[in-house]
C-alpha cells in the first residue's frame, strides 16, 4: 500500500522521478473533474481513478492537498478499492462519513488515509457515484478539527472505464 500511495502522491503533487517500487504514473486521460492513471510496479499493473474536493471546510484550514480514489490492482485480484487521502493524520480510532446525495457510507482511518469499512459496499459506494451528482468526506483530525471535502462526480463514469480499459 505504501508504494501506491507514495506513487500516487508523487504524481498527483507533480510526477516527481524516483518513486520507490513504482514508476511514475501515466494519465490515461483527464474526464471532466476526474482522471485515470496506470502503472506498473513489481507485482503488476495498478490503475486508478482520481479526483480532488472542490471546495474544504473549515477554508484555510493547514493541511496537504486531499484526493479521493478508486484503485485496480489485476495482479492482487484488486477492481475497485475505493480510499481518501485527507491531507492530515486523521484522530485515531475515528471514522469518515462519505455522502453521496443522502446516501452514507462509512470508512475507517489510519495515519492520512481512509478505506471503505465494508468491502462488500465498495460496489454500492461506486455505483452511487456514477449515479451521484456530489460527494462529500467529512473526517476528523488528530487535533480535533472536523472537516469537510465537497467533491463533484462529473466524470467519474468516464474515467473508471478509462481505468477499466487500462487495467485489463
Amino acid at each position: 500500500m505504501n508504494a501506491i500511495r507514495i506513487a500516487t502522491t508523487a504524481l498527483l503533487l507533480g510526477g516527481l522521478a524516483g518513486v520507490a517500487h513504482a514508476q511514475t504514473p501515466n494519465r490515461v486521460g483527464t474526464f471532466k473533474d476526474w482522471s485515470a492513471y496506470a502503472y506498473a510496479d513489481k507485482k503488476g499493473k495498478v490503475c486508478y481513478a482520481a479526483s480532488q474536493p472542490k471546495s474544504q471546510e473549515p477554508k484555510g484550514a493547514n493541511r496537504d492537498p486531499a484526493y479521493f480514489m478508486i484503485t485496480a490492482r489485476p495482479s492482487e485480484n484488486v477492481r475497485s478499492e475505493v480510499s481518501v487521502i485527507i491531507g492530515y493524520r486523521f484522530k485515531d480510532g475515528s471514522k469518515v462519513t462519505v455522502d453521496i446525495d443522502g446516501q452514507k457510507f462509512s470508512m475507517f482511518t489510519k495515519e492520512d488515509g481512509a478505506w471503505i469499512e465494508n468491502a462488500a459496499e465498495e460496489t454500492a459506494m461506486i455505483e452511487a457515484m456514477k449515479k451521484g451528482h456530489a460527494m462529500s468526506v467529512s473526517g476528523t483530525s488528530s487535533r480535533g478539527t472536523v472537516t469537510t471535502d465537497n467533491y463533484s462526480l462529473s466524470g467519474i463514469s468516464a474515467s473508471l472505464d478509462a481505468m477499466g480499459k487500462s487495467c485489463r
